[in-house]
């Protein structure tokens, strides 16, 4: 059984390790490095079996380390257009210059380490590559500290991994293949194109499996399969199943079912390997998603399998939690979580890679209700030249999460369990009783809302006469516009608040007056009428009202907040 892997200068990874396990989930957002490290220890497989091959037990240890040489083109489970590609920002030379000034350069190489057990006893393997050519580059045991190469020992020689990614459709027909053509086609993702393959191969050499296979297709999805036949005329499979007593080609099923029948027909077809699944859930509901796994799992362990998956689902996640090792591919490094009620996993399906990559970038995260506070803010700290709030807010990693309290707290946890360092700040409408937390700061207005710090009588007068001088440059002209303008805005005001005191909701200039719905956007509809104009101003736009807030009218509270945030913003720790 594998139970580590180490890797430097591979795709996406600078430096990390991996616990590993059996069976062990790899959960994460989409481009976290899940799939990445799977491929990493196809890699050190594949480089491990052309060196082994080539050299074989009697150099196990040798001195010289000499490489083999391996074509992009072995890398079934890494389908990729030229070598380099592998290589940690396409980065495979390293060029300086030494006392004299002369040039030197240097291979980068990827290593990879593999850490097992097998026969209680514990075995190490590491191997580098160095970049040749786009066709090829070349793999030899590790070199250590002194120079030395590490040993290659048997067991990891022994090693099996086999890759396979989600189900891709089912091909209409499916040609006969040897077992090395069936294998490229799954790591180019081909899968499509081996599933009949695999289910022959099994009904042929191993009965018993396909048997065990088809009870198991029953049992999920009442479909009796049929053994498939080789047509030899047209060097064709033929495959189907019963479904209420109607015989279907295998291409008819959905796509569920393929999936699964794909996942077992390769763990059956695979006895005794390190199986590296990429998203098995793929295609199934909630329900099935959780039967897959335990199916997989337990089948695995009846064939000495070791199983690797790879996933984002909430299902699998859950359902793996506090009995199978799962590693959280969140922030910088992947790590283990065994807790249950860990942050991370409440928060994993939620948090999107754009979230944790935001928060390494800044170290710090705003919470606020939406975009249109966000604006706001944005507008008060320009109009009192308050630039440590104006560069604080120019780029945050800024989440929206309504008015809620508790949200914010979920999201911020969970992400501090990939960056640990990470400082938070949200601040909402008025609460009654703001929830504790011990961390992330929460702040709140004193005011019902933030809308309630830019409606005053004056911010609108001043907006109507603004509007008529936008409208109306011509000098002949804007004063009466503007005069026109504020009479309307007035007698839209009125209109307004007298509606709002009959109906009993107290006064717009109130603390207590939710402004944006019950006044601001009543007051605007009605002043665009009286002028004969299409409304332009809508409530995600009431930031613009800002510039027109009399400056002895701002609260100082504005000047507070926006003193936490820059706060906040400095003391953080970006990447």
């Amino acid at each position: 059984m594998l139970t580590k892997l180490i890797v430097r200068n591979f795709k996406r990874f600078d430096e990390v390790e991996v616990e590993l396990g059996n069976p062990v989930v790899f959960v994460g957002p989409n481009n976290s490095g899940k799939t990445s490290a799977m491929q990493a220890l196809a890699l050190w497989n594949t480089g491990l079996k052309r060196w082994w091959e080539r050299r074989g037990e009697r150099t196990a240890v040798t001195r010289k380390g000499r490489g083999v040489a391996v074509n992009r083109r072995d890398l079934v489970a890494i389908p990729i257009p030229e070598a380099k590609l592998l290589w940690r920002g396409l980065h495979v030379r390293d060029v300086s210059r030494d006392e004299q000034g002369r040039q030197e350069t240097s291979n980068v190489r990827i290593d990879i380490v593999v850490e097992g057990v097998a026969n209680d006893r514990l075995w190490i393997c590491g191997l580098e590559f160095d970049f040749a050519n786009s066709e090829s580059f070349y793999c030899r045991p590790l070199r250590q500290a002194d120079g030395n190469p590490m040993e290659v020992p048997p067991e990891a020689a022994a090693v099996s991994a086999a890759f396979l990614p989600p189900m891709s459709g089912l091909a209409a027909t499916e040609t006969r293949l040897d077992a090395g053509a069936v294998n490229v086609r799954v790591g180019e993702g081909r899968t499509a194109e081996v599933l009949r393959n695999l289910c022959y191969r099994i009904a042929t050499e191993q009965p018993e499996q396909w048997d065990r296979l088809r009870e198991q297709m029953h049992s999920m999805f009442r479909a009796e399969l049929e053994e498939p036949r080789y047509v030899s005329e047209r060097g064709e499979f033929t495959m189907g199943y019963r479904e209420r007593g109607v015989r279907l080609d295998l291409s008819s099923g959905g796509r569920g079912l393929q999936q699964t029948l794909l996942l077992l027909a390769y763990l059956y077809a695979n006895p005794g390997a390190v199986l590296l699944l990429d998203e098995p859930d793929a295609h199934l509901e909630i329900i099935r998603q959780r039967e897959i796994y335990r199916l997989i799992t337990k089948a695995a362990e009846e064939s000495g399998s070791q199983i690797v998956v790879a996933s984002h689902s909430e299902v699998l996640l859950n359902e793996a939690a506090g009995k199978d090792l799962l590693i959280a591919f969140v922030g910088r490094r992947p790590h283990r979580i065994d807790d249950r009620g860990s942050q991370a996993l409440k928060s994993l399906r939620d948090i999107g890679f754009d979230s944790y990559y935001q928060a390494q970038q800044t170290g710090w995260m705003l919470y606020l209700e939406g975009s249109t506070d966000l604006a706001i803010l944005r507008a008060f700290a320009e109009r009192l030249d308050h630039n440590r709030a104006s560069d604080a807010l120019r780029r945050p990693a800024v989440e929206y999460v309504g008015n809620q309290a508790s949200r914010a707290i979920s999201h911020y946890h969970g992400i501090r369990e990939a960056v640990p360092t990470l400082k938070g700040i949200a601040l909402f409408d008025r609460m009654d009783t703001p929830p504790d937390s011990s961390s992330l700061q929460l702040l709140t207005w004193d005011r019902r809302e933030i809308e309630n710090y830019l409606c005053s009588q004056a911010t609108l007068e001043a907006y109507a006469r603004a509007s008529a001088e936008q409208d109306w440059p011509q000098p002949l002209f804007v004063g009466a516009e503007s005069e026109r303008r504020l009479t309307a805005m007035q007698r839209a005001i009125a209109e307004v608040t007298n509606a709002m005191e009959t109906l009993g909701r107290g006064s717009p200039w109130s603390a207590d007056a939710k402004v944006s719905d019950e006044f601001l956007t009543p007051v605007f509809s009605a002043y665009y009428d009286r002028l004969g104009l299409p409304n332009l101003m809508n409530k995600t736009n009431f930031h613009t009202l800002v510039p027109y807030v009399p400056l002895d009218e701002i609260s100082t509270e504005i000047v507070d907040k926006l003193d936490a945030i820059a706060k906040v913003a400095e003391s953080a720790q970006p990447a």
